[in-house]
């Protein structure tokens, strides 16, 4: 059996920058905070590691209390913030996703929450590809939600899986890393933030501008017409 694990922004959508600024706007209603301070880095990292450095860097305290309030105020924004931006599918995720495959299983390994991922994912009509995954829900680390996510695959399909069958989809240096922590292939593409260079540096399998090159793989994966 061959496992597919999608990352989910920069990966199989962009979403014109919905989910920063709905987390911008939650430290506005869950704190009433008036400045935003803009030195957090989002990319390739789990809400819950998000929140954290949010809180710190607006000198709220990292309470369990202030992440849940944060994380329930960054949701209530989100359906508004993807419907008011220009966000899109990536290249080749539709056609490869649409594809007839047998002895595949296709789910999630994201930084996201659960009800984020379900937000995100309902929203670009893509929800009904992932019939499982691996999410960041009180995990701070994305070597962890990788071993959620291998977790996961192996009880949605009732069986133990060899990890060189797994292969992490992501857009950014720690979707390889955490591909490596679970012992799986990496593939690396060009859809985020990051250049081809430091992609490179983090050693995938594959490198591709866009999911469009992906195609080269449908025979390795069975895919078939």
């Amino acid at each position: 059996m061959r496992v597919l694990l999608f990352d989910i922004d920069g990966t199989l959508i962009r979403s014109g920058g919905a989910g920063k600024y709905s987390m911008e706007a939650a430290l506005q209603a869950a704190f009433g905070l008036t400045e935003i301070r803009d030195r957090v880095s989002y990319s390739g990292r789990t809400d819950r590691a998000i929140i954290h450095d949010l809180l710190l860097l607006h000198d709220l305290a990292a309470t369990p209390e202030n992440a849940r309030l944060l994380e329930a105020a960054y949701l209530a924004h989100l359906p508004e913030a993807l419907a008011t931006r220009e966000g899109l599918v990536l290249p080749g995720i539709v056609e490869t996703l649409a594809r007839k495959h047998d002895g595949i299983a296709i789910g999630l390994l994201t930084g996201n929450v659960a009800a984020g991922a379900a937000i995100k994912l309902k929203h670009y009509g893509l929800a009904d590809h992932f019939a499982f995954g691996g999410f960041a829900d009180n995990l701070s680390r994305r070597d962890d939600v990788a071993r959620r996510a291998f977790a996961e695959a192996e009880r949605h399909l009732n069986m133990k899986l060899d990890p060189a069958n797994v292969w992490v989809i992501g857009d950014t240096p720690a979707d390889v890393q955490c591909a490596r922590a679970i012992g799986a292939k990496a593939i690396a593409v060009q859809t985020g933030w990051h250049t081809p260079e430091e992609l490179a540096a983090a050693g995938p399998d594959h490198l591709f501008p866009d999911f469009t090159h992906a195609r080269e793989l449908w025979p390795v994966w069975g895919m078939m017409e």
